[in-house]
């Protein structure tokens, strides 16, 4: 089908385009196959009915929904190749015609790379790399590796007491400190080869603290390396001019409340409740955090602006290893927003280390 490309202000393009119904129908049997492996029909463990039964269970346009994810996933690609057009953020899709035996109609919103004047990245990071602070070799602490070490062995002690307390779990606080109080120092496990091998993985205590010493080692790495990356960022930003779209701004601000809610959520409660408990709005909180969402946003531009001048785009090979993982670890994960997530993640982590290397 024919498609048509409409510019936006703020560096923003309208796609209007679809498929034809000979085409959308070859969806329908990845369609099954997926709404599939989430169904589960009486008689059958979940992803283990027939195709047939498997239709005859399912809504119409449950289907054709379905379909027309697995059309646009592909199509959008295709459409962003053809046209050339160099899409960054999340767009915004809206299906405008979907139906038995009808062609399926779109309209894509997508921000497109801005003109930015990029500050000089390469003398930026090399500044920041030459550092006295940022050039020290790290190292641990011995009270940091004691501190581990009483940490273990402070566990295996109340591990080894709360052997038979089943039904514990439903205690106030008061009551767990009542059943459990503090055990002394002195009656905790020795750090000796025998504790070490209560890990399974060690046959000396020498062996498991220096696999301690290399973890913290390793974390005090990270935390260098995520220091000299945040002073790199924040010069990067600074120095470098450009409109941001909105877009992306409201991308930015999407993934900011996903976050908030996830932790939410693992703490046992709900957004709503949490919201009323601030006395805010979803809205409020996007208008408090536009500011940090616009610089955010402006990094990733110029994350990607970096990515095209030195050609250090992920290839599609490491793209769709990730990609897999992740829609096999999380069969509801919708692959275009896995894809953009992925691709994203990818071309941060090759621009940072081009820029480690400066």
């Amino acid at each position: 089908m024919k498609t048509t490309i409409k510019k936006l202000d703020k560096s923003e393009v309208e796609i209007t385009s679809g498929v034809e119904w000979a085409e959308f129908e070859k969806y329908e049997a990845k369609a099954l196959e997926r709404i599939g492996e989430r169904t589960e029909l009486q008689g059958f463990r979940k992803g283990k009915a027939p195709v047939a039964m498997i239709k005859e269970n399912t809504n119409e346009m449950m289907l054709l929904e379905e379909m027309a994810e697995l059309a646009l996933q592909e199509n959008y690609i295709k459409i962003l190749q053809e046209e050339k057009i160099d899409a960054i953020g999340r767009p915004q899709i809206s299906i405008t015609k979907i139906g038995k035996g009808s062609d399926l109609e779109f309209k894509i919103t997508t921000a497109v790379m801005p003109e930015m004047k990029l500050g000089d990245y390469k003398k930026i990071a090399k500044i920041e790399n030459a550092k006295e602070e940022n050039k020290k070799e790290v190292t641990v602490d011995e009270a940091d590796i004691e501190k581990v070490i009483k940490d273990l062995r402070k566990m295996r002690a109340e591990q080894a007491r709360g052997e038979g307390h089943e039904g514990h779990e439903h205690m106030t606080e008061e009551e767990h400190k009542a059943a459990h109080p503090d055990i002394p120092e002195s009656e905790w496990p020795a750090f000796d080869d025998e504790f070490a091998k209560s890990f399974g993985k060690f046959e000396t205590a020498k062996e498991l603290k220096d696999k301690i010493t290399s973890n913290l080692k390793n974390e005090l790495e990270v935390e260098q390396k995520d220091k000299i990356r945040l002073a790199t960022v924040e010069e990067l930003v600074k120095q470098t001019e450009g409109e941001i779209p909105e877009i992306l701004i409201a991308s930015e601000t999407d993934k900011m409340l996903y976050r908030l809610e996830a932790d939410i959520t693992n703490a046992g409660l709900k957004l709503e409740d949490y919201l009323k408990q601030i006395n805010k709005t979803e809205q409020d909180l996007r208008n408090e955090w536009k500011a940090d969402a616009e610089k955010r946003a402006k990094l990733q531009i110029i994350i990607h602006t970096i990515s095209e001048k030195e050609k250090l785009a992920p290839t599609e090979e490491e793209i769709m290893a990730d990609v897999a993982k992740i829609t096999e670890m999380y069969k509801d994960a919708d692959p275009t927003r896995a894809r953009a997530y992925v691709e994203q993640m990818l071309e941060n982590e090759k621009v940072f280390a081009f820029l480690e290397q400066q």
